[in-house]
């Protein structure tokens, strides 16, 4: 064996993905044995040639190597696809037939952070999936053999596709801000050729993050782009997260979009023209979203956050058109269904092109409640899944209680939810309602039931 294995840091096995600090839970020897897991798994499912890729951390080229190697001593070819955003080895493993592939990347995580997503067949890895790694990983129950190794650039391919399905009626002045991730070697370039004036900033790639963290869902890290953008008298802001699955918007007057709202333009332009299409979002999504949806003649659907399972859910029911809260945004319409920032983006731009009217009078169309934004409560790894089964014990009296992903209760003019992070040791509050009198009742509600379950705990003020 190449790499023997010393120690296995069991926490780096998540809901969604892997991923863990580099050096003490990502160890050298740990990333080569996932490498072996990995590729008996996808033999063990006829796939002999994994696509891989990775973003532009530090630590990321080291880490392909080591799991490329391991790829290939379990007797699979590896197609490097080199340093990418997420959704170009999600589009090269979609190009090829066996649809399999692992990305290295932290996404929004801090720098000293890395992680793998992945999916075999077409299929994300999450829950039992990964688990069945880590028991391989245990137990060393791996396969042999003797892989090779093929780069590729994938981003020509890409580009091409992309510009060959979206066209600007007009030109637009956008302001992009990669905060130094992956997405700054490919979005700028993309925008111009789609016939935008591009006004870059922080798209040199660093693993540093020397200017901001590349996580648009966080307003702090939007104050540069919001600047830029009335400066310039842009149309749009678009801000990129670490590995280019997830898009921030931004209006003419510097307003931040959140995805949910997003989702309510896509979600009318895609029913335009697919009557009675399905679409789907997340427990963290704004009720009015499921409204909009109806209204142009859609079938809502809630489901849990995750994107692996947002994409299974997808697959399931056929609908052409995802979101989460998060920013992670999935077209099946004339794409893939894999979430895609960039894609996302220039579905965006090409919407608005069309339009007389500019973003900001387009997004206030919308109705909007009031509403807090995403509340975290400390807790501990071990405790947080059992405080959630309490609260999923209790009723909530007046209310349509929902508990497919903690519990989220819909009132007539409002609605809460309260679930369990899978990817760090909190607690994931949101409240929205019509008016700031029903945000505090609904409040009190969960307050007091979450009193219940464990008198230690208060939900934080918005």
């Amino acid at each position: 064996m190449r790499y023997e294995l010393k120690d296995l840091d069991q926490t780096i096995f998540r809901a969604y993905d892997i991923r863990g600090i580099v050096g003490t839970a990502l160890t050298d020897d740990t990333v080569y044995h996932l490498g072996r897991a990995f590729a008996a798994q996808a033999l063990s499912q006829n796939v002999n040639t994994i696509n891989v890729a990775a973003d532009g951390r530090l630590s990321s080229p080291h880490l392909k190597t080591l799991l490329s190697q391991g790829l290939m001593d379990g007797g699979c070819n590896v197609i490097d696809n080199g340093y990418v955003p997420t959704p170009l080895l999600y589009f090269a493993a979609n190009h090829d037939d066996q649809c399999t592939g692992v990305m290295i990347t932290g996404s929004h995580n801090p720098s000293d952070y890395n992680g793998f997503k992945m999916m075999i067949d077409g299929h994300t890895l999450s829950g039992d999936d990964i688990q069945v790694l880590k028991q391989r990983i245990i137990a060393q129950e791996y396969s042999d053999g003797e892989g090779n190794l093929r780069e590729q650039d994938v981003r020509p391919q890409y580009l091409e596709h992309v510009l060959s399905d979206v066209k600007l009626a007009r030109p637009m002045k956008v302001v992009v801000d990669c905060g130094n991730g992956i997405p700054g070697d490919i979005a700028p370039g993309l925008l111009e050729k789609l016939g935008c004036d591009v006004t870059p900033l922080y798209c040199d790639v660093d693993g540093t993050f020397p200017n901001h963290h590349p996580d648009p869902g966080k307003p702090a890290n939007l104050v540069d782009a919001i600047a830029k953008v009335k400066e310039i008298g842009a149309d749009l802001g678009l801000a990129f997260d670490g590995d280019g699955d997830r898009v921030g918007v931004i209006t003419p007057t510097g307003k931040i979009i959140y995805p949910d709202r997003v989702m309510m333009l896509f979600a009318e332009d895609i029913l335009s023209r697919n009557p009675g299409a399905e679409i789907i979002f997340d427990v963290k999504c704004s009720r009015l979203l499921a409204n909009v949806i109806r209204e142009a003649g859609g079938k809502a659907t809630m489901w849990k956050t995750g994107h692996s399972l947002i994409k299974g859910k997808m697959k399931e029911t056929g609908a052409l058109l995802a979101g989460e809260m998060s920013g992670h945004i999935f077209f099946k319409e004339r794409w893939f269904g894999f979430d895609d920032g960039l894609y996302s983006a220039v579905r965006l731009l090409e919407i608005l092109s069309n339009r007389s009217e500019d973003a900001d009078t387009l997004f206030d169309a919308y109705p909007e409640d009031v509403s807090t934004p995403e509340l975290n409560i400390d807790v501990t790894d071990e405790g947080k899944f059992s405080i959630i089964e309490g609260l999923q014990a209790l009723e909530f009296e007046g209310g349509d209680a929902n508990r497919i992903d903690g519990v989220r209760v819909d009132y007539a003019d409002g609605w809460g939810l309260i679930r369990a992070s899978n990817t760090t040791p909190v607690l994931v509050l949101r409240f929205e309602a019509e008016s700031e009198t029903a945000l505090e009742r609904i409040r009190s509600e969960f307050q007091q039931r979450l009193t219940k379950v464990d008198p230690s705990l208060t939900i934080p003020e918005a």
